[in-house]
């Protein structure tokens, strides 16, 4: 109390002075000094007392055996002492402190606010780092809320100004988290990109164990893209790191690698090099102990791979003890995948109850955590073990697959956006600074200043019209993406409904057929000239039955007419490549064919394989020329079709439906097709079949 007693009574004494006209300049300065010692604004006294209760609070709230509550209040009352300190390093570091103890407590409202406060005074103060790490902390907060957009909004930001600063330790975090966000949303090519930006950063420092999530995640990336040979590569250099001395004890990160090339060998259908991975990872007899979650998804794995190799020795015992250690620690996703791996074994075993049992618990719980992925992999099952609902759930399954992709794109534009968003906003910074400098410089004349004004107003109507124009470009883009969509919808509804269609007329006739069947029955017990002359029309009305089949059938199948020139169609399917690939397509056709003397159904199939064709060329053979060419040789109808593309290596070719449909459609006109193609050299079809002119 004795400080506020003595300012209180120096102020009295100076008011009577100055009334009785009695007071001289040097008491008053000696009074002020003496005024100013006793201030109690003073921070060498108050912030000795704040710095002292702050310690307090802070201390309470790091106190985990306290309750929440108490917590949680010491916690605000710390927040409360350094909201009124000087913006200065120390004070910042405190917010950080408070604002990690709202996190631990998961109180994310007030950790919110609180780095929205440290990015605030990190702007004030010119705080680079600290600018930096806040929204390092900022994207820590949307990942707890799952909101990702933000994560990579954040993240991004932090990563701009750690390079900036060349901060390469931190650069490396977020660029790794970058990554992880784009191989989450299927953008695989952006996560390469940023994977390598990842590897050139890791060379000015030594952090093996980026080192190792750098290669692991170019691993699982390449074996997305089914490049198969490099995601080999880089798990062999992530594994060859994971065995290094110096690498962090606190995962088990080369049989997690391992897994991840046990996986990638079953992508390849070598379930036996599989195999050898999963149980070389497993004769770590501790991994259970360090590890369970890895422990169970290498069980998982291991039985897969026996099951797809119809060893079923310790199947089903695998498999349960995967589910069950999944199942103990509340691990959602891999419960769901054992489910369904233990609903394709008992499906194959025929027990068809155990199986549709498995199958809808996996669909039950993908769906209570809102996997899409999980949903898709259950219906799939479902759709299998339960062929008379398999329509209802294929058509969930395409619908929810559509919505996926969709989803992923709206999220890696977001990202791509975000990035030019940013890099953007810091062009407006600097154009800020410079604006500013130019306002300071105009202070010297009116003629600069309303020079200044006159830029201005011109920049921001640029700024406007690009604005505008952007603006113009996303509705263009989401217009021809809708565009897209419903092209698929009613292409898909047209297939579904001649099928069902044809599936009803054909039903419906059938009808007709038993009702004669039953009216010829009579034939059994009576075969005079009566009873035969009265089945006779039933007779002829089962070749017109007949006759409506087929001609139903035809019609909603065949996509040629019996007078339809065939490279007229040749050409309307490349008038549609070429459009959107960019591809040289040339026809090279005997004139003297006769195509009206082929037969249709010979016509429809191989439209169906030049069409595949020309589609397998325009997605994987990075072609710029296409070579189609029709012609007779002796007897047989001889059709080429050559690209200059990139070619495959027919031994490690995926043993996908595309060349064995093509071969079947061959086969089943009487034809044969053979495939030339080697790395680097282009690939060659040769289809034949027979052909007599008339």
């Amino acid at each position: 109390m004795y400080p506020f007693v003595f300012q209180y009574f120096c102020y009295f004494w100076i008011y009577f002075r100055i009334l009785s006209k009695t007071i001289y300049l040097p008491s008053i300065i000696l009074i002020l000094i003496l005024l100013r010692g006793c201030n109690t604004n003073d921070p060498k006294i108050n912030g000795l007392h704040s710095q002292d209760s702050l310690a307090v609070f802070l201390k309470k709230s790091f106190n985990d055996s306290l309750s929440y509550e108490v917590r949680h209040a010491n916690a605000d009352k710390a927040l409360s002492v350094v909201s009124r300190m000087r913006n200065d390093s120390v004070c910042r570091r405190y917010y950080v402190r408070i604002a990690n103890r709202y996190f631990n407590m998961n109180a994310m409202a007030d950790y919110r606010y609180v780095n929205q406060v440290i990015i605030r005074k990190s702007k004030l103060a010119n705080d680079t780092l600290g600018l930096a790490n806040a929204y390092t902390y900022m994207a820590d907060y949307y990942a707890r809320k799952n909101i990702q957009d933000s994560v990579y909004e954040y993240n991004f930001k932090a990563e701009k100004l750690f390079r900036a600063v060349r901060d390469n330790a931190r650069l490396a975090t977020t660029l790794l988290n970058r990554a992880v966000l784009q191989h989450n949303k299927s953008d695989f090519l952006s996560c390469e990109r940023t994977v390598f930006d990842l590897l050139r950063t890791l060379r000015h420092i030594d952090n093996v164990g980026m080192k190792y999530e750098a290669n692991n995640l170019l691993g699982i990336v390449y074996g997305e893209l089914e490049e198969y040979s490099l995601a080999k590569k880089y798990y062999d250099k992530a594994i060859a790191i994971a065995a290094r001395d110096d690498m962090p004890k606190e995962r088990e990160y080369k049989a997690s690698t391992l897994n991840n090339i046990g996986i990638l060998y079953t992508k390849q259908n070598k379930y036996t090099k599989a195999i050898q991975s999963y149980e070389f990872a497993l004769r770590d007899k501790d991994l259970f102990k360090k590890d369970p979650i890895i422990f169970a998804a290498l069980t998982d794995n291991l039985a897969y791979s026996k099951f797809r190799l119809k060893s079923y020795s310790q199947l089903p015992q695998l498999f349960t003890t995967a589910l069950k250690i999944r199942d103990s620690l509340n691990f959602i996703p891999g419960v769901v995948l054992s489910k369904i791996h233990l609903s394709q074994f008992f499906a194959l075993k025929k027990d068809t109850v155990t199986a549709i049992k498995y199958a809808s618990e996996a669909n039950i719980l993908a769906k209570d955590s809102s996997d899409t992925r999980d949903v898709l992999l259950s219906l799939k099952q479902l759709a299998n073990v339960m062929p008379k609902k398999a329509l209802q759930f294929s058509t969930e399954y395409y619908k929810l697959d559509d919505s996926l992709q969709i989803a992923e794109r709206k999220e890696q534009n977001k990202f791509a956006r975000i990035e030019f968003e940013t890099d953007e906003l810091v062009q407006e910074k600097t154009q800020l600074v410079q604006q500013r400098k130019t306002l300071i410089y105009s202070a010297l004349g009116i003629i600069l200043v309303g020079v200044f004004i006159f830029i201005i107003r011109v920049q921001r109507a640029k700024n406007r019209e690009l604005r505008l124009i952007r603006e113009q470009q996303k509705a263009n883009e989401e217009i021809y993406n809708l565009m897209i969509t419903q092209q698929q919808q009613r292409d898909e509804g047209r297939q579904l409904e001649k099928k069902r269609i044809a599936r009803e007329l054909h039903d419906g006739v059938m009808g007709q057929l038993s009702a004669i069947r039953m009216n010829l029955f009579v034939l059994d017990k009576k075969q005079d000239e009566q009873t035969i002359r009265q089945c006779l029309p039933h007779v002829e009305k089962i070749q017109d039955v007949e006759k409506e089949i087929r001609n139903i059938a035809y019609d909603l199948d065949a996509p040629l007419q019996s007078n339809t020139d065939f490279t007229e169609v040749i050409h309307t399917i490349f008038a549609g490549l070429e459009q959107h690939s960019g591809i040289s397509f040339v026809l090279e056709a005997d004139d003297s064919i006769n195509w009206n003397a082929v037969l249709v159904d010979t016509k429809v199939q191989l439209y169906r394989i030049l069409q595949e064709a020309l589609q397998n060329i325009v997605k994987y053979a990075n072609a710029g020329k296409v070579m189609v060419s029709i012609g007779r040789r002796e007897s047989m109808l001889l059709i080429i079709v050559q690209d200059d593309g990139i070619g495959f290596d027919p031994d490690n070719a995926r043993k996908g439906l595309g060349l064995r449909n093509m071969r079947q459609r061959a086969q089943e006109i009487g034809g044969t097709m053979t495939v030339t193609t080697a790395l680097g050299a282009g690939t060659k079809l040769e289809i034949s079949i027979p052909f007599s002119a008339s």
